[in-house]
């Protein structure tokens, strides 16, 4: 049984602590950090960013992205579309990659493994969410992924969130960026030298 503690001053009634942490007790809370997304950055913008991984949140877009990570399908793979004030994008496993990338065909492209299905929740887009990539089914995203410039709420519910960065926010926030008038795609684009999992 859990008991509520109430102290009376000057005939008020306030919550105590005990009350207080059995509120935030309740609070669906998800937890970060126990699982490291590792960005080694190379280009313009050059540095490390590490991604507190959301497992809870959604777990198949993180296994997804742990397995493309441990097979090195993340080395070497270019933020292809990148628009000031809003995000970068990269992941494009297929068409993506510096050493042999396909200019044409860039942001198109996924892994070997089938779709996954949405794991949208209530968590906003903020600055250094990190949200997956999708065509206009909601059941799409595969391998690419996005980090957040700012805030955008008209995303938040619409795509799968599966971390936030904890670390290098100024290496995000320099990634080369791309044309507005090609839809942020970029030219000579920054890419990821490697990418790890690391254990918090």
């Amino acid at each position: 049984m859990i008991f509520r503690t109430f102290r009376i001053i000057n005939k008020k009634i306030y919550l105590s602590a005990t009350m207080i942490g059995i509120i935030f007790w309740f609070l669906p809370v998800f937890s970060f950090g126990e699982e490291i997304f590792r960005l080694e950055v190379r280009g313009v913008s050059s540095g490390t960013i590490d991604i507190a991984l959301n497992k809870e949140a959604a777990p198949n877009h993180v296994d997804r992205v742990k397995r493309l990570t441990v097979e090195g399908k993340y080395n070497g793979v270019v933020f292809h579309r990148v628009i000031a004030g809003f995000m970068a994008q990269s992941g494009d496993v297929k068409y993506g990659n510096i050493n042999n990338l396909q200019a044409d065909l860039v942001g198109m492209g996924d892994s070997q493994y089938p779709n996954l299905v949405a794991e949208f929740s209530n968590q906003p887009f903020k600055k250094g969410t990190v949200g997956m990539a999708r065509s206009r089914d909601p059941n799409s995203g595969n391998s690419q992924f996005f980090i957040m410039f700012d805030e955008a709420s008209h995303l938040d519910g619409k795509y799968t969130i599966i971390g936030e960065v904890i670390s290098g926010m100024e290496t995000v926030m320099q990634i080369k960026k791309g044309d507005i008038k090609r839809n942020g795609m970029v030219e000579k684009p920054d890419y990821i030298k490697r990418a790890l999992i690391i254990q918090n």
